[in-house]
């Protein structure tokens, strides 16, 4: 990305820090949505693929049966060719007693009873075998359609993450500090409730990447270190800070537990995790690791517990 002062033209070839910082907030802040938004379909992926591969499981005996019954089909038919369909006409002139006619119609009255029963057995499995592939048609269709999007989109976070990557490079360079990522005690208080113990768990991820859609052990984003901490007390939540605002319930600023998560921006693309006394531990942007920060009213949305 070029960036310019000056007269009209002019590359600069030392920006200032605060202009590029403030470029890449601006990336950011674009970027973090499409982030959360790949999470949550990714989420609805797997589920997905969970979900078809639980009914294939179902089908696959069913497809049996359908073999099965199409085999006896076979086997009837066979028979029934070896009668052929002029068979009742074909004992009557073949000159039998009375009692072997009625012996061979009966016996042929047999094989066609039978057939159509064996039919009608292979078309019920059929239909049922069908009325239950139809969904698992329509959601491999679906996962096709969802597949085919989140190839585009890791294309483009993972280019534009690199422009990002490129920027701080080129004007911090690759040993730029970050600063005390660890200030104060964290978390601020222990008293072994689960969201005390999600806290702490977060707190042990200080230092560690920032890596989108990643949620540990060796790297987090805001809604995979969130996910991770309260996976751990045996909590489930969404990997998406939206869907996580809408499982968990409401508590006011002045309610905040150690543990609570905190969502920023008015789309809640942005979730912290609350440590107590004003700090919070976030994952919070690429290029910076797990930290702790303070609480910023600013960009305050909402904060729940699950």
């Amino acid at each position: 990305m070029l960036l310019t002062t000056g007269t009209a033209g002019y590359a600069d070839p030392s920006p200032a820090p605060g202009d590029v910082e403030a470029q890449i907030n601006q990336t950011w802040g674009q970027l973090e949505p499409l982030i959360e938004k790949y999470n949550s379909v990714h989420e609805q992926y797997e589920a997905m693929k969970g979900k078809v591969a639980a009914l294939q499981a179902q089908i696959q005996p069913l497809q049996m049966q359908v073999d099965l019954a199409m085999a006896r089909v076979g086997a009837v038919s066979a028979e029934a060719y070896k009668t052929g369909p002029g068979s009742k006409l074909n004992a009557l002139l073949q000159g039998s007693t009375p009692d072997e006619f009625l012996s061979q119609l009966s016996y042929l009255d047999a094989i066609a009873r039978h057939e159509a029963a064996t039919v009608a057995d292979v078309a019920a499995v059929r239909d049922k075998y069908d009325e239950q592939k139809k969904p698992l048609d329509a959601a491999l269709a679906t996962l096709q359609q969802q597949d085919n999007q989140l190839k585009a989109q890791k294309q483009e976070i993972e280019s534009r993450l690199k422009q990002l990557d490129q920027m701080r490079l080129a004007t911090y360079g690759s040993n730029g500090g970050t600063g005390n990522l660890r200030p104060v005690a964290c978390p601020q208080s222990y008293d072994g409730s689960p969201g005390a113990r999600a806290a702490k768990y977060a707190c042990q991820q200080i230092g560690k990447p920032y890596v989108w859609a990643a949620e540990g052990p060796n790297a987090f984003d805001c809604s995979g270190l969130l996910k991770a901490a309260w996976r751990t007390v045996g909590v489930t939540v969404p990997h998406n800070a939206l869907e996580q605002k809408q499982v968990t319930r409401r508590v006011s600023a002045s309610d905040l537990r150690v543990g609570d998560f905190v969502f920023y921006y008015p789309d809640v693309h942005h979730v912290v995790i609350y440590v107590g006394n004003g700090w919070v531990v976030s994952a919070s942007t690429y290029g910076q690791p797990v930290q702790m920060q303070k609480l910023d009213m600013k960009r305050w949305n909402s904060a729940g517990r699950p």
